[in-house]
Order: structure tokens, then C-alpha cells, then sequence
């Protein structure tokens, strides 16, 4: 090799180096402790179809939808806004925009039914005033913060699907938090961290 061709490195400039590669790498490390104790990590799920439809009956109203959402890869706004209206607080009758996260993982899980019956809704979308009613009268259960309140949680039963044989499903994906409330005959599905109850 020629004198030239050769680079000297200052072993001091290395030793910098190294010291801000391992000041950045510490300075990560809390942050990166403190996210895994909120969320368990979700493995990756299977790709979703193109085409996804959902079926729901209503069972405070005895309304039914059987809507294809996404069609193509492209969610169809006038299905979206179908089961918007049929999720909706029957309290208030208020809407909100159900989270689309929501709908792919109920799409998901619907897939895994071995029954092409609609999901019963017992609660979709609930207003802050029905949560803090349900909160305060109801039997317990009901969370002040709610994944309800922004449209990001159902409370469903699939009839011929056994409540427990739907809650073991629903945690099988991996998708969010679900809890089984076998009194009141429903299981919870949101798309906040993994968890279960």
C-alpha cells in the first residue's frame, strides 16, 4: 500500500466517538423501559384481505348492518358511515368515527369464527355522559378513561359461539385488550395495549 493511500485515525477522535455512540444508547434506554411496561409487544399479524366486510345486529335497537367496508384495499365511506350509525351510544344517540383499527381486528377475528353470524353488539361508541352513568350505576367495570369514548372498543356475543371459546379467539390475535364478562354475557375487544382481564 502506498504512504498515501493510508488514513491515520486519531485515537482520540475514535475514543469521542464511542463516548457519544454510548451517551445516545443510555439515553434511549429508560424511554425504551418505560414503553414496555405500558404495552405488551403484538406480534405481526396476518395481512389483511382487500375486500373486508362485518356484520352487526344492534341489540338495543334490533338494527342489523352487513357492510363491506374496504373494497380493493380502500375503505368505502358510506359503510364506514352504516356502521358508525349502528355502533353509535343508543343513550344519546350520539356518533363517532369507529377506530378502523377496531373494525380490521373484529374483521379478523370474524374470519377465525367458524359461524357467519353477525356480531351482537352490546356497546360500540359511548358518549362521555353515558360512561360516566355506567360508571357510577352499573355493576363495575366501566373504565373513566374508556376505549369506548373514542370509538376504539366494542362490547360484543356471537350467538353458537361460546362466550369463552370468543374470548380465547379475540386474545389469540393479539390486537388489544380483552376481557370476558360472563354475567352480563359479552366480551371486550379494543385496540389499546395488549391485555387481558
Amino acid at each position: 500500500m502506498r504512504e498515501k493511500d493510508r488514513t491515520v485515525i486519531d485515537p482520540g477522535l475514535l475514543s469521542r466517538r464511542r463516548f457519544l455512540r454510548l451517551g445516545a444508547a443510555a439515553l434511549t434506554l429508560p424511554f425504551l423501559t418505560r414503553l414496555s411496561a405500558f404495552a405488551s409487544p403484538r406480534p405481526t399479524a396476518e395481512p389483511l384481505p382487500p375486500d373486508r366486510e362485518l356484520a352487526f345486529y344492534n341489540t338495543h335497537t334490533a338494527e342489523s348492518a352487513a357492510v363491506e367496508y374496504c373494497e380493493s384495499g380502500c375503505l368505502v365511506p358510506k359503510s364506514l358511515e352504516k356502521i358508525n350509525y349502528i355502533l353509535r351510544d343508543t343513550w344519546t344517540g350520539e356518533i363517532k368515527d369507529m377506530d378502523v383499527g377496531l373494525l380490521d381486528l373484529l374483521n379478523r377475528l370474524a374470519r377465525t369464527l367458524l359461524t357467519d353470524g353477525p356480531f351482537h353488539v352490546i356497546s360500540g361508541y359511548r358518549s362521555h355522559s353515558t360512561n360516566e352513568y355506567l360508571r357510577t350505576h352499573g355493576g363495575g367495570g366501566v373504565a373513566a378513561h374508556s376505549f369506548h369514548l373514542v370509538g376504539k372498543a366494542i362490547d360484543i356475543r356471537v350467538p353458537g359461539i361460546k362466550l369463552r371459546d370468543l374470548y380465547r379467539m379475540a386474545i389469540g390475535l393479539h390486537g388489544g385488550g380483552v376481557g370476558i364478562y360472563p354475567s352480563s354475557d359479552f366480551v371486550h375487544v379494543d385496540v389499546g395495549p395488549v391485555r387481558t382481564w
